[in-house]
């Protein structure tokens, strides 16, 4: 029988557990879920519960909790979500001191543990995080990817299926960009159906919705006291599975870029296909002059992240 595909997960907290959880409901793989050893408990823990879940459930994933990066080794897939969440009032470029020196150690690790996984990081600030990822591993950049788009996209989707009063399906957005206040909604490519949503809304109400995509984040950390983590699980788990099943699905995600678009030696936002070989192309689109406008002033925001992680 063929063997079981194996999915690490570094960091045991909200999204991480969310990401078990879903992970081992949709059979994709077994699980590892990693925490540093004052959390190791936590990691066990809900390993445990998902496991019974599984029983009681019928899924079948085995998950591990531990705190052991042994545990990873020989994994396909690692989504790294460890760091210090945003709190109220945080900027995400407020943790970047804090957990760029977190990223280079789980970097440090994975280059040992999982040298050929694709690595999926969703530790904001993100742009700068899986730079970092990237720069210690030393991994190809098809096999180092970033989740922000798939997840602005959705929100922007969201936005737009209750503005226009129909279902989320049909509603198609591209967000691309830094994953941050810079992010870029491509309004030439959203469509409902087929039909631009240009052509459904108004450009005061469109404003107005680009501007909450832009602060989506920020506004659930308002709300709850903390990160998101469904959305986000969700947003990552949708390009493990099209790296796992081949599925080469065209996703929004902070990708290494070497002249695509005109940026090079940075990461950001872009439409990329994800299959077998993990980042298979990157899809560049016409954009408008005033959408081109927008993406060059992102692309410096996230040159000047980089530009600080640099010095820390």
């Amino acid at each position: 029988m063929p063997k079981r595909k194996k999915i690490s997960l570094i960091g045991a907290g909200n999204i991480g557990g969310e990401l078990a959880m879903e992970l081992a409901r949709r059979e994709l793989g077994d699980v590892v879920l990693l925490d540093i050893p004052d959390k190791a408990g936590v990691a066990k823990g809900k390993a445990l519960d998902i496991m019974q879940t599984c029983a009681l459930e019928g899924y079948d994933a085995n998950v591990l909790g531990t705190s052991d990066y042994g545990d990873t080794a020989g994994s396909d897939v690692v989504i790294v979500t460890a760091g210090v969440p945003r709190k109220p009032g945080m900027s995400r470029d407020d943790l970047l001191s804090i957990n760029l020196k977190i990223i280079r150690n789980v970097a440090e690790n994975l280059k040992k543990s999982a040298p050929n996984a694709l690595v999926i990081v969703i530790s904001n600030p993100l742009d700068a995080m899986v730079y970092e990822m990237k720069k210690v591993t030393g991994f190809s950049r098809n096999k180092v990817i970033g989740m922000a788009g798939a997840l602005d996209s959705a929100r922007f989707q969201c936005f737009i299926a209750e503005a226009v009063g129909c279902s989320v399906k049909d509603v198609n957005a591209m967000v691309l960009g830094g994953h941050g206040d810079t992010m870029v909604a491509v309004l030439s490519y959203t469509t409902v159906k087929g039909v631009p949503v240009t052509q459904l809304l108004p450009k005061d109400k469109l404003d107005a919705m680009v501007k909450r995509t832009a602060g989506g984040g920020g506004e659930i950390v308002t709300l709850m006291g903390t990160s998101a983590f469904y959305a986000p699980a969700s947003g990552a788990i949708s390009m493990a599975e099209s790296y796992l099943k081949a599925q080469r699905r065209t996703i929004a995600c902070a990708a290494f870029l070497e002249g695509e678009y005109g940026y090079k030696d940075l990461y950001m936002g872009v439409p990329v296909v994800i299959g077998a070989e993990g980042v298979e192309k990157i899809v560049e689109i016409k954009l408008s002059a005033e959408e081109k406008t927008q993406l060059d002033a992102s692309a410096k925001a996230v040159r000047e992240l980089i530009d600080a992680a640099a010095k820390l």
